[in-house]
């Protein structure tokens, strides 16, 4: 390394950053939407500032040198502590926090949200997963809650940098009308679902991947299906009108509808995805513990499905803070 004084920005540290992370200079280029010859352009300005090479190039992308090893990690962890710093300063001067929901949003829920936030005005918005998580990453979207399909291959949805915790995790349930002969069963096996006139979900549907997985596992049956829906709510006015049977989400189903545990069926991820640099810390931990504590406030409206996850706490472990010990 020269002798000389080496003056690093912080941009600097984001190019190196995300060019570690990335494996590649070209990959790098894309999630800075930059072109290639720029960003290798500017990366050989900060090596020769530097002092020596921090990646060694191949064929298949870049790897740190000696010196990259020993300098990456304190760029990277500039680069989060300048994100943390902006995060705290733009907490207090946006006016709008905008949240995104999958499939309908509970006036409710805005309620809650903005209860937990009061110096700030309160935007709720409905759109599909694939949306919802463009918007958080292009900064259209503060934040939103997104379903994955953990088990299934869901379609590279949450395949990108964006922050994410887990609020729940909701089992997959069979939805049946009150009069149908599987009304009230404790629970059923995928054995009993054969023979049964289905509705099911739509190709381009969220839920769609994990049906069409779940019913490959059931051997034997090629289900009668009535009508392909849209959203969980038409498909439970199928349910309730004309006698069909459906899967869904205990959430997803509403009063006219009975619901029906189905044994070994896999369960689905409610995610709240963000912006790594977007959230301040307090902002962050008040929005985890309002949607877990909404979560559990409207899984108590659907009683079957409440006294589930009291009598399985361990299938619920994210809500347990919220949810009294069973008798």
């Amino acid at each position: 390394m020269n002798g000389g004084y080496v003056n690093v920005e912080l941009r600097h540290a984001r190019i190196v950053t995300a060019i570690d992370r990335a494996g590649s200079i070209s990959k790098a280029a894309v999630e800075l939407n930059l072109p290639q010859s720029s960003l290798t352009a500017q990366l050989r300005r900060i090596e020769k500032a530097i002092g020596g090479e921090l990646f060694v190039r191949t064929r298949s992308g870049v790897t740190p040198t000696a010196l990259g090893e020993r300098l990456l990690p304190m760029l990277a962890d500039l680069v989060r502590q300048a994100d943390l710093v902006v995060a705290e300063a733009t907490a207090y001067a946006s006016d709008v926090f905008r949240f995104g929901n999958t499939e309908w949003t509970p006036p409710s829920l805005r309620t809650v949200l903005q209860d937990a936030l009061p110096v700030i005005e309160v935007q709720t918005e409905t759109l599909d997963p694939g949306s919802a998580v463009k918007a958080v990453r292009s900064g259209v979207l503060d934040a939103a809650l997104v379903p994955s399909m953990a088990p299934v291959a869901s379609a590279g949805v949450l395949d990108l940098p964006l922050a994410k915790t887990v609020v729940a995790r909701e089992p997959v349930w069979l939805a049946v009308a009150p009069q149908h002969p599987l009304a009230g069963r404790s629970a059923v096996s995928t054995r009993d679902l054969s023979g049964l006139s289905w509705v099911r979900y739509a190709r381009h549907h969220w839920f769609h991947p994990l049906e069409k997985h779940l019913f490959t596992r059931f051997a034997g049956t090629d289900p009668e299906v009535l009508h392909y829906v849209d959203g969980h709510h038409e498909a439970m006015n199928w349910v309730r009108d004309a006698g069909a049977a459906a899967l869904t989400t205990p959430t997803g189903a509403t009063r006219e509808v009975s619901l029906v545990p189905v044994r070994g069926t896999q369960s689905t991820e409610l995610l709240l995805v963000w912006r790594g640099d977007s959230l301040a810390r307090g902002t962050l931990r008040s929005l985890v513990e309002t949607v877990r504590r909404y979560y559990c406030a409207y899984a108590r409206t659907i009683p079957a499905y409440w006294s589930w996850i009291v009598a399985h706490p361990e299938e619920f472990a994210e809500l347990r803070p919220f949810v009294p010990a069973a008798p």
